[in-house]
């Protein structure tokens, strides 16, 4: 339960960056890990840095240790050696999976603070739980046949899917931070892209990842990845990225009673 006198989330910039024009990604965890996957792809890949967190006493109380630096368990990201005109991307990322309790506040802050500091859309990646069965070892040819789905808070947003050749989602529900950033969006008359894709729900998925990235470098980046070695080093993350959400989950599940629950 979220207590009415208590704020649930403050976002902590460690030094002050121009997002103006910037994408927002969101890359809270999701089925499969997917959107982990791919927003610690992206930080390896353009060398973003860690400049702020989110904090709440909602969250574990853990931290996470990655190259001796200490970081909070949900981060923000950004392209720190940016110059003026320079394209700039925003990043939340955290291998954990808000509870119910807490998503729709975490969602109102991050569309708060995309809009705040002037961002141009947000992003948000995520999974479906399968409905195939692939095996670890799915070929080129199965996984071509695993659709990366969207769908757009603005009818602008909207074109932007249409362009990048994404199948739209037409029917359903989308739960966790993506369906509230997509509601706001729509409320608020903010470009909010939602991109999923087919996910194995108990595992690290990163072949899912791997397509999720594709589509964001068509959107986006305008890189040309080769989805081949996105696939390699995706896989790479999968037994890291598990094993770190095991971890932290079961010392959520540790804490006592008078303890703040919002991971699961």
């Amino acid at each position: 339960m979220i207590h009415p006198l208590v704020r649930p989330f403050e976002i902590r910039e460690l030094r002050r960056i121009d997002f103006k024009d910037s994408i927002l990604i969101d890359g809270f965890s999701s089925v499969g890990l997917v959107s982990s996957i791919v927003s610690n792809y992206l930080v390896t890949l353009l060398r973003l840095e860690y400049i702020g967190y989110v904090d709440s006493p909602y969250f574990p109380t853990v931290t996470l240790i990655r190259e001796s630096m200490p970081m909070a368990p949900a981060r923000l990201y950004a392209i720190g050696d940016a110059l003026p005109g320079d394209k700039q991307l925003a990043l939340f990322t955290s291998e954990l999976q808000p509870a119910q309790n807490i998503v729709r506040p975490l969602g109102v802050k991050m569309i708060d603070w995309a809009m705040e500091h002037k961002c141009r859309m947000i992003l948000s990646v995520g999974g479906l739980v399968i409905e195939r069965d692939f095996d670890s070892d799915a070929s080129d040819a199965e996984l071509e046949q695993v659709a990366v789905y969207g769908i757009a808070s603005t009818p602008k947003a909207s074109k932007m899917l249409e362009e990048a050749d994404v199948e739209p989602f037409v029917e359903g529900i989308i739960t966790g931070t993506s369906g509230i950033l997509l509601h706001e969006g729509k409320k608020r008359g903010f470009d909010v892209v939602v991109l999923l894709t087919e996910a194995r729900q108990e595992i690290a998925d990163a072949k899912a990842a791997a397509l999720l990235m594709a589509t964001i470098d068509q959107m986006v980046l305008k890189m040309n990845l080769d989805i081949e070695p996105l696939c390699i080093e995706a896989e790479k993350m999968e037994a890291q990225l598990f094993k770190l959400k095991e971890q932290t989950e079961k010392k959520a599940k540790n804490q006592t009673p008078e303890e703040p629950a919002g991971y699961h």
